[in-house]
């Protein structure tokens, strides 16, 4: 179990203001205009919800950025004199109005987006490897954690299809080299153990599944035959973009329901310890660790454990 030292919390808050210090001088919002243009950011988010809205009240407007009325007024004061917007009474209530961008609003709203995707795509292009990806799963964990009122994304599970073993292996080898520093030997085992599926498959008694978001492969499991009794689960993986999402529970569940229509009478698996997600998900779906080995593998001394689950 992890533990917090008395001063957790305060190493947790200056870590998210040092991240939001970084990231504001990263996007330029602390320079006096934004993208070199004429608008401030706050300006910038108005033509925004202008511009994907078609027009709205703007106490509407007010409300969805959280700016003060008279912050608002002046803005809108402005646009009105630089020709960007109309602004219409509301006939049912002549002291609210309507919003919405005039000809010249909506150009130079284009404007503004495509230097803003311009300037995105340069920083994407400058990180290395698979930098863009890893930078777009961790922004989007870190937009699911803040937004509370979110019912997040759609997940599907499928069966495997042609090409998933190729991303299956790939993914394996690089997320356990990033996040745990094994070498390339694990990626040759996850590629035999994929490879002896597909060679010796036997659709009515054992299963891969793959997690997707929006058509992305986000998570994967197997389950395959061990004996006449004892099926056994492998390569359970949930790549960072799925994370959080509940995907390692619903891929054990559907190995544990699979399992026990096929007639198994248990299912073993073999993990490490210090896989502590992994782990957790096991215990909470009623595995038994029973039995312990340690071993050097993967360029790391470890420490084996095999858990069972009796159906």
């Amino acid at each position: 179990m992890d533990t917090l030292h008395d001063g957790g919390n305060d190493d947790r808050i200056d870590a998210v203001r040092r991240f939001n210090r970084f990231y504001t001088r990263k996007i330029g919002v602390l320079e006096q205009h934004l993208l070199e243009s004429p608008f401030t950011l706050t300006e910038a988010r108005v033509l925004f919800e202008l511009a994907h809205r078609g027009g709205a009240l703007a106490k509407e407007i007010g409300a969805e950025l959280g700016l003060d009325a008279g912050y608002l007024s002046r803005i809108v004061q402005a646009f009105t004199e630089q020709g960007l917007i109309t602004r219409k009474p509301v006939p049912s209530d002549r002291r609210q109005f309507e919003l919405a961008l005039t000809a010249k609003g909506k150009q130079t709203f284009r404007r503004l987006e495509r230097a803003s995707q311009q300037e995105v795509g340069k920083m994407i292009e400058r990180l290395p490897g698979d930098g863009g990806q890893r930078l777009v799963a961790a922004m989007t964990t870190i937009e699911r954690l803040l937004d509370n009122a979110a019912t997040g994304p759609e997940v599907t599970l499928r069966t495997h299809r042609p090409g998933d073993m190729g991303w299956v292996v790939q993914q394996h080898g690089v997320l356990y080299a990033r996040e745990y520093g094994w070498d390339i030997s694990f990626e040759g085992l996850c590629a035999e153990i994929a490879a002896q599926f597909l060679k010796n498959f036997d659709p009515a008694r054992e299963r891969c599944w793959i997690a997707e978001i929006g058509g992305q492969r986000v998570g994967s499991v197997f389950l395959v035959k061990h004996t006449n009794d004892v099926a056994k689960i492998r390569l359970l993986l949930i790549d960072p973009a799925g994370r959080g999402l509940g995907i390692g529970k619903r891929l054990v569940d559907e190995c544990i329901a699979f399992a026990r229509s096929c007639g198994y009478r248990k299912i073993t698996l073999w993990t490490q310890s210090m896989l502590l997600a992994a782990r957790g998900i096991y215990q909470k779906a009623g595995f038994v660790h029973v039995a312990t080995e340690p071993h050097h593998s993967f360029g790391h001394d470890l420490i084996g454990e095999t858990w069972e689950l009796d159906l």
